[in-house]
């Protein structure tokens, strides 16, 4: 029997890990988004990694922290990365998780700052195996992916606007921020007057970014609870979100207070877990993600599939984890990239009629422009 040859790129070369760099990135919102408790978001730091190989390969990954807003700071990339120089360089990069399960035993924690290496080595993996990642990940389940428009917390009347406009998009889910007047009635106003802008049918809901009292949020969800509207995280711990699911019978998505195998177990749990927002940065990466991905699909949660902030590089990599989530789990993703400027890739992926398509080329499918980058902050080799 003649035994076929293996493909090119996994003949005779053992991939290594030759060289990382890193560059600090300024992206610029198209808007200040205004959150509760004074929190914003307008120029936000972005950390860019780029693992090179010595096959000539080179993967590329991103982490946006806002602010804040969760335990995670862009400075605090570079030095968590430089910590893990020894497991890093030298190493095979093909097949993320068995490396990263190397740098949670060499240092624990710091999930954030792994995150933009997991999603690195996965591009490497699935350029070498000349697959997208969503093809690594079981598959594409859908062709386009359901995206949702962010609006501000700003005046009633003009969170109104823009949920039109963005509705004359294609745009079907919308997600009001709410808290930024510290008034609970104006709140309510807000998911009103955005409800009355897109109509019935469309989702809607409303995020304080768990910065609400119990009380605002009773009264909030009380108030407009005959507008047929979800909740998103309106408290800093799990027990008052259940509190306020409780008071309001309204359904609750989490978000800030998912971050691991144990948080989603509590919510569940608790009952507060309609849906849930997974960002790759607070669990680590795409290795991390999926995982909570598939314990979400087994606890009956609805998905969004995301991270916290970023260009085009995150959200490349979330397009692929959500391409290969069931379509009927998959509630929605984000096109963090279309929320800012400069792009980092010509060839990213943009919004069509309300819906995204994940890159269709090996590994992230994307193509980083460095010259949007310049000069590397750290380079390690």
């Amino acid at each position: 029997m003649t035994v076929p040859p293996r493909p090119a790129t996994f003949q005779n070369v053992s991939a290594k890990i030759t060289r990382l760099r890193l560059w600090h990135v300024p992206l610029t919102s198209h808007a200040t988004y205004y959150m509760a408790d004074g929190k914003t978001c307008d120029t936000v730091e972005t950390v860019v990694v780029a693992l090179d190989t010595n096959t000539g390969l080179t993967g590329w990954g991103e982490v946006c922290p806002i602010p804040h807003y969760l335990p995670a700071y862009a400075r605090g990339v570079a030095p968590a990365l430089q910590e893990l120089a020894p497991v890093i360089l030298g190493a095979d990069p093909i097949g993320a998780e068995a490396l990263m399960a190397k740098a949670d035993a060499f240092l624990p924690g710091h999930v954030y700052a792994k995150s933009a290496l997991d999603i690195a080595l996965w591009d490497i993996t699935g350029q070498t195996a000349g697959l997208p990642i969503h093809a690594l990940m079981g598959g594409r389940r859908q062709e386009t992916l359901p995206l949702y428009h962010s609006v501000t917390c700003v005046e009633p009347d003009e969170m109104a606007q823009i949920a039109r406009e963005a509705q004359a998009q294609g745009i079907t889910q919308f997600q009001a921020k709410l808290g930024a007047s510290g008034d609970w009635q104006t709140d309510v106003e807000r998911l009103t007057r955005v409800r009355d802008a897109v109509g019935p049918g469309p989702l809607v809901y409303g995020d304080w970014n768990c910065d609400a009292t119990t009380l605002d949020a009773f009264r909030v969800g009380r108030a407009s609870a005959h507008l047929d509207v979800m909740l998103e995280q309106p408290c800093a711990t799990l027990e008052d979100c259940a509190r306020v699911q409780s008071a309001t019978g309204l359904p609750m998505k989490m978000d800030e207070l998912a971050h691991d195998t144990a948080s989603l177990l509590a919510a569940h749990r608790l009952g507060i877990m309609d849906a849930v927002a997974l960002k790759l940065s607070k669990f680590g990466g795409l290795s991390a993600t999926r995982r909570a991905r598939d314990l979400c699909l087994h606890l009956g949660a609805k998905m969004c599939v995301e991270c916290t902030w970023g260009s085009d590089i995150v959200t490349a990599a979330a397009l692929h984890l959500g391409a290969a989530t069931p379509p009927n789990r998959l509630l929605n993703v984000c096109d963090l990239s279309g929320y800012v400027s400069p792009g980092l890739a010509p060839d990213a992926p943009t919004r069509t009629a309300g819906r995204i398509a994940p890159p269709d080329g090996p590994g992230l499918g994307i193509t980083v422009d460095e010259t949007c980058l310049g000069t590397p902050d750290l380079i390690l080799d």
